[in-house]
């Protein structure tokens, strides 16, 4: 049947449009549904429409051998806005079945309404189920709609008898299909952008635990997995009807809205909830996942011998004093006794991250029910017992998972709560502060032959970010609780200090090298003096660093960074022992001899050396107001990457030398830098059009532009005032800043370019002929502020 197909007197397609987008947006007057009720609203209405449309289309009642039915959403009762209808058309085998589907299906799409849809014999959905996995999970969600309600019953316990029959020779399907659905679309606990429907704690896990229920494998899901249910669908329903089309990832700008309409304040708090209720449903999953394995019945030989009256299970096998792993969980021995015994819920935890398994869950009940709290200060044993869970790596983040699901990490470090869930505050972070925190242990752990006091640099890792979520500098705050707590483990009061001192100052090593001047003195001196010349807590920094910045989120750590606070340390080490410190190398003989060149001729050289992932550039020009604009212009029109920026001069020539890095593609050759620079000195390249040109053919500028702000530092030497740049990052952004502040009769001494996920935080070392920048608020200040904001908009 075409498309032309007609339609019966009744309600026609175009009126469930109109219905649905009078449900989405009331006329005046009218209060909008909350999400649930609309959610109710949208089933009963499309359960009306297609009931009636059905019945006109041919579909009979009781004994007529045909019956629609909804899977999907409209099955489970939870359909969105703009969602898909999931629907079945079962008959058993009538030949005008054809004609029949095309009269329910043609008017749907012709309206625009989303359709998946099927046409099934029973014996053919059995099929289809049983090497479709998807299939079959759907067909566990049927729900009678119209016509032979005994059909549609069949089809219903026949999907649901096969599928516990099946289940042990398709589970491991199951759990790859999850794992692979996991992998691709990440946690809802720990993403700033999480997918509501197919992340990790999502949507598409709660309808895997009804499936294990299914199973009789399992129990159903409690009072807290329903709960996050429904604030899921809630959020999803709101999200949809934020956007006006069907989308399950949430993304910031969409945040407000949200929570606004469910009652929850900003999108921070909206986060932070969805945060713990994707940990929640995950857990869950976790649980069911090793429960449902456990119980898959066995056969062979296998079932045999498990009957057998000399099978008594799974061997226990001991792992530590009153540890056993039993069936590949671990467990506690049959004669522990958690309430007489401190260190045993430590004991368990360290097992588990070092062997990799889980801890079974009867076993974190117990544990959550009768461990004592430790006393204070702890026990020599059980502050060994949380070094060695610390020391374990990645193994660590799954055990702090469970026991935090349980309270039991909360138990061991109340100060936990004002992290745990916390989203971050900028697009660079991955993930939620707490898992930030394991994760940048697991690091730690990698690095721990690096430094002298490996304990010491577990637990400042494990602390450096613990003063988020309240108010005040996050690491002073930081630095009181760490003391708090070590106190509380019984470390020596020496100890105390050193990981209070690390917490305090985790972000002056990449904050200094990658926006000072690290070959200035003054620069080092100032971090010697600000650790009190302390070279333990230098060398715990520095490993620090790299664990936190590794755990921030991917092209955090680069090597460029590293090199640049590998070259801090070094020369912070040196000054702790008195050594004298170098300055800025020379010129080598071969630059000198291209400056004078470039003097003689009036043209420019360019000059590239690469160094791993990173490259030096120098362009050596006659000295010219404007080079520094010029130059980082020509760069970014080749699409490289600026990092830092060293300004200097030889014999009349001004030279340039950059640290970058291609954002795609391989490096340029430095002849086309050098055409294009002279190019650009000579006026017939404008690179204020080849810029723009590009950043469309990128497209274009971003969407949102976060307001640009400007610092100012004036404790630095050689008569330099520091200005600090924090703006979106743009191409182009350094040549249109260095131009600005060109503008503005400054000489740039130096430069470093941060990029932190979208956002960049660039700092320039000025100068003035008259050196009026040292005043705070001076009219020469306030003009280059302007400039520069200027530009950066």
């Amino acid at each position: 049947m075409s498309a032309g197909v007609s339609e019966s007197v009744g309600p026609t397609a175009a009126d469930l449009v109109r219905a649905r987008q009078l449900l989405l947006a009331p006329a005046p007057g009218h209060r909008k549904l909350a999400a649930e009720p609309l959610r109710a609203a949208l089933v009963d209405l499309h359960d009306f429409w297609l009931a009636a449309h059905a019945g006109m289309a041919g579909i009979g009642g009781a004994g007529s051998g045909t019956a629609l039915v909804a899977v999907g959403a409209l099955g489970r009762r939870e359909l969105a806005p703009h969602s898909d209808l999931d629907l079945v058309l079962v008959h058993n085998g009538r030949t005008e079945v054809g004609a029949l589907a095309d009269r329910l299906w043609y008017p749907l799409w012709n309206s625009g309404v989303g359709l998946d849809h099927s046409v099934r014999t029973l014996s053919e959905a059995e099929k289809v189920a049983a090497t479709d996995l998807r299939a079959a999970l759907g067909l566990l969600e049927v729900r009678h709609l119209v016509g032979d309600q005994a059909l549609s019953e069949r089809l219903a316990a026949g999907a649901r008898q096969s599928w516990r029959a099946g289940i042990r020779t398709r589970f491991e399907d199951l759990v790859e299909a999850a794992e692979h659905r996991w992998q691709r679309s990440g946690e809802v606990a720990h993403r700033v952008e999480p997918d509501l429907k197919n992340g990790k704690g999502g949507l598409r896990d709660l309808n895997l635990l009804d499936a294990l229920a299914a199973t009789q494998l399992v129990d159903r899901p409690g009072a807290e997995v329903r709960a996050a249910r429904t604030l899921l669908l809630d959020v999803r329903t709101e999200l949809h009807r934020g956007v006006g089309k069907a989308r399950d990832v949430i993304r910031a700008e969409d945040g407000d809205e949200i929570a606004m309409a469910l009652g929850v304040g900003d999108r921070f708090e909206l986060a932070r909830l969805l945060s713990a209720t994707g940990r929640t449903v995950a857990y869950a999953v976790d649980v069911a996942l090793r429960t449902a394995r456990n119980a898959l019945p066995r056969k062979g030989f296998a079932a045999l011998s498990s009957r057998a009256p000399w099978n008594r299970g799974p061997a226990r096998r001991p792992l530590d004093d009153g540890v056993v792993l039993h069936g590949g969980e671990v467990a506690l021995a049959r004669d522990a006794v958690p309430a007489r015994d401190p260190g045993l819920l430590l004991r368990v935890a360290a097992s588990a991250a070092r062997t990799g398994s889980p801890i079974a869950a009867g076993t974190l009940a117990r544990l959550a029910d009768s461990a004592p709290e430790l006393r204070r200060p702890w026990p020599s044993a059980a502050r060994q017992e949380l070094l060695a869970l610390l020391g374990c790596g990645r193994g660590l983040i799954d055990v702090v998972e469970a026991l935090d699901r349980t309270d039991l990490w909360g138990r061991l470090f109340p100060e936990w709560g004002a992290v745990r869930d916390l989203p971050p505050r900028d697009a660079a972070h991955t993930w939620t502060v707490d898992r930030h925190l394991v994760h940048a242990v697991a690091n730690a752990a990698r690095l721990a032959t690096t430094v002298s006091r490996p304990d010491l640099l577990l637990l400042a890792t494990l602390l450096h970010d613990i003063g988020k979520g309240r108010d005040g500098d996050h690491s002073e705050v930081g630095a009181a609780l760490a003391t708090q707590v070590c106190e509380r483990l019984g470390l020596w009061p020496s100890d105390v200090t050193i990981v209070a001192r690390v917490v305090r100052h985790h972000l002056l090593l990449p904050h200094t090298a990658t926006r000072r001047d690290v070959e200035d003195p003054a620069t080092v001196h100032r971090v010697v003096d600000t650790l009190d010349g302390d070279p333990v807590a230098l060398e715990l920094l520095h490993a620090l660093a790299e664990a936190d910045s590794l755990a921030t989120g991917p092209g955090v750590w680069t090597e460029w960074k590293a090199a640049l606070i590998a070259d801090l340390v070094r020369r912070c080490r040196a000054a702790m022992a008195g050594e004298p410190l170098e300055g800025p190398g020379p010129l080598d003989p071969e630059q000198q001899a291209l400056a004078e060149a470039a003097v003689a001729s009036g043209k420019p050289h360019v000059v590239i050396t690469p160094n791993g992932q990173t490259a030096t550039v120098t362009v050596l020009a006659p000295d010219r107001i404007g080079l520094l604009s010029l130059a980082s212009g020509v760069l970014a029109l080749n699409s490289l990457e600026v990092h830092a920026a060293e300004v200097s001069a030889y014999a009349g020539a001004g030279v340039e030398t950059f640290t970058v890095s291609p954002r795609f593609g391989t490096l340029p050759d430095a002849a086309l830098l050098r055409e294009q620079l002279v190019k650009v000195v000579e006026g017939t390249l404008s690179l204020t059009d080849r810029l723009a040109a590009k950043e469309r053919d990128y497209g274009g500028p971003p969407e949102q532009i976060a307001p640009p702000k400007v610092l100012w530092f004036d404790d630095e030497a050689s008569g330099a005032v520091v200005l600090e740049l924090r703006a979106t990052d743009r191409i182009g952004l350094l040549h249109r800043i260095a131009a600005a502040l060109e503008s503005c009769k400054v000489d740039v001494r130096w430069a470093r370019v941060a990029t932190l996920g979208g956002t960049v935080v660039d700092s320039f070392s000025l100068t003035t002929a008259d050196n009026g920048l040292h005043e705070p608020g001076s009219p020469a200040r306030r003009k280059i502020e302007k400039a520069v904001l200027a530009a950066a908009r």
